[in-house]
């Protein structure tokens, strides 16, 4: 295996705090990098790194750091990545013990940057916020709820799954373009929640900036402090904004001029969608471009090169979008005013920030959702979904399948007998095959075909074993009316791919939420001392 250099703690510190771009890559699995893991350092698993390194690291030649924590996937992802045409790639000396044992500090949980700068607003501008018994009074004492209105500011996914009471969805950026006509009245008082704390604090102080004349309050805690309070979640519910929402020219303008102003204020440039194509193609400099309309909005018609980010999401999830610490940002939408909410928070965030003015309908000539880029895998033996269900009903068959997708994908469906698989534990020093039946063969499945195709000639080298790729994954086994099976009794590999968030789903511990509330409370004395982030309010 080609050998890659290495980069110190020191180096990639002094790279932050000069905004010089830098790419600090944790690519182990999820559920680890939560754990523990540097402020910046972006959560890019190795088993995916096909998939998403070409959308998340456009420039082939910017400046990449990787860690693991000693298993050895920081080198395997260097080559993969040499592979894929990058030429700038090192390695975290020591990895995140060397980080560490440099004095690096060192966070739990994810999207940390995000949820810390929510803090730091907070702590900053004193953002109101009221308690969950404080709201649940209000609410009661308000007849039919003309005086009162709850805004979930969380994807509508994670509204469906609980929410406050009455409640309506409005996800993130969608509040300073919305909130004026969901509470005409400035006498309405407007409670915003999320599951936590973060998108409560950032849209509650979003609706402030943007001199909403309405009482404007977080639920504290969100979702968690209800239910820590004892209070009853609603589930299932569907209320949502009307698209139209906002959008009446007098409400409009409003809204896009204080939108306007408070983006100047934070620093935040303009641009053209010509001058950022320009900028794309520019091999210096790393330059993400992102509508932050809704999905709906986005798959209907966007621009060429843009990709949907829904704007409460990417401040949410910023180092997930946008892993190039350093990089430019140029944010697209149709009103005015999502944008450049969206842009005042990155920039607050340090992040150099564009917006793009005066773009036609005619430029928005590109539909449905994001079509990322990403190379063609080697070429596989494949088997069809009837082949292998014949095959399977052959006495000693003899076939092993080995299923990639999510953990959570595969307990909810996967085909009988498959064996959940980590791809990165595809590799000497990993027992996670040992304990399988005996095969003559292998195939290789995720839910949609996109990863099995290059998990297939890892485990034919690591079994010497042929391998077949199952042709449309699990979604064409769906498809062709054949059974599948649920549950997690084939787990060849632990659940490490993903975190549980102790936020999310309805069934978590006392003990969870409560840490979970202390980690965040803790945020502001963490970035102290790590001491690269840049934070500021306006």
């Amino acid at each position: 295996m080609k050998s890659f250099p290495t980069r110190s703690y020191q180096d990639v510190r002094d790279a932050l705090l000069a905004r010089r771009e830098i790419a600090l890559l944790d690519v182990r699995e999820e559920d680890p990098h939560a754990q523990s893991h540097p402020l910046f350092a972006a959560n890019l698993p190795l088993a995916k790194l096909e998939l998403d390194a070409w959308t998340k690291l456009p420039r082939r030649d910017v400046p990449i750091v990787l860690l693991d924590d000693g298993e050895g996937f920081a080198a395997r992802a260097a080559a993969t990545l040499d592979a894929l045409g990058y030429t700038d790639v090192a390695l975290l000396e020591g990895g995140l013990a060397g980080w560490i044992l440099a004095g690096g500090e060192v966070f739990r949980d994810v999207n940390v940057p995000s949820k810390a700068f929510g803090e730091f607003v907070e702590a900053e501008r004193h953002t109101p916020s009221l308690t969950a018994e404080e709201v649940e009074a209000l609410l009661a004492g308000n007849s039919g709820g003309a005086g009162v209105v709850v805004l979930d500011a969380r994807r509508f996914d994670e509204y469906q799954t609980m929410n406050i009471p009455g409640s309506i969805s409005v996800p993130g950026a969608e509040l300073a373009l919305r909130a004026r006509a969901l509470a005409p009245d400035p006498a309405t008082r407007v409670i915003v929640n999320c599951a936590g704390r973060t998108r409560s604090i950032i849209g509650t102080q979003s609706l402030v900036n943007a001199g909403l004349p309405n009482p404007v309050a977080a639920l504290r805690n969100g979702t968690i402090g209800w239910t820590l309070a004892g209070q009853t979640l609603e589930h299932g519910a569907a209320r949502q904004f009307d698209a139209e929402a906002g959008r009446d020219p007098a409400t409009l303008a409003q809204s896009r001029e204080a939108a306007r102003a408070l983006a100047d204020r934070a620093g935040v440039r303009r641009t053209t969608l010509d001058e950022a194509a320009r900028w794309a193609a520019d091999p210096a400099r790393t330059t993400y471009r992102f509508d932050v309309r809704t999905p709906a909005e986005y798959e209907r018609a966007h621009a060429p090169g843009f990709q949907g980010a829904p704007g409460g999401q990417l401040v949410q999830e910023t180092e997930m979008f946008a892993p190039v610490r350093g990089a430019r940002v140029v944010l697209f939408d149709d009103d005015g005013v999502r944008a450049n909410m969206t842009a005042s928070w990155l920039a607050q965030m340090n992040v150099e920030v564009y917006v793009v003015e005066e773009a036609s309908a005619d430029a928005l000539s590109e539909t449905g959702p994001w079509r990322a880029p990403k190379p063609a895998p080697e070429t596989n033996a494949a088997i069809t979904p009837e082949a292998l269900a014949a095959r399977l009903a052959q006495p000693d068959h003899g076939t092993v399948i080995l299923d990639f997708t999510s953990s959570a994908n595969h307990v909810k469906a996967h085909i009988p007998g498959a064996w959940w698989t980590l791809r990165s534990h595809l590799a000497p020093g990993f027992d996670d095959l040992r304990a399988l039946p005996d095969a003559k063969r292998y195939v290789a499945v995720c839910m949609t075909n996109a990863l099995a195709p290059f998990a297939a000639p890892e485990i034919a080298a690591l079994t010497g074993k042929p391998v077949e790729v199952l042709e449309g994954g699990t979604a064409a086994w769906q498809r062709a009316g054949l059974p599948v099976e649920s549950g997690d009794a084939r787990l060849a590999s632990p659940r490490i791919d993903r975190y549980r968030r102790p936020y999310e789903g309805t069934d978590n511990a006392r003990e969870a939420m409560n840490a979970y509330l202390e980690w965040e409370y803790g945020l502001v004395e963490q970035l102290g001392r790590d001491g690269t982030h840049g934070f500021f309010t306006v």
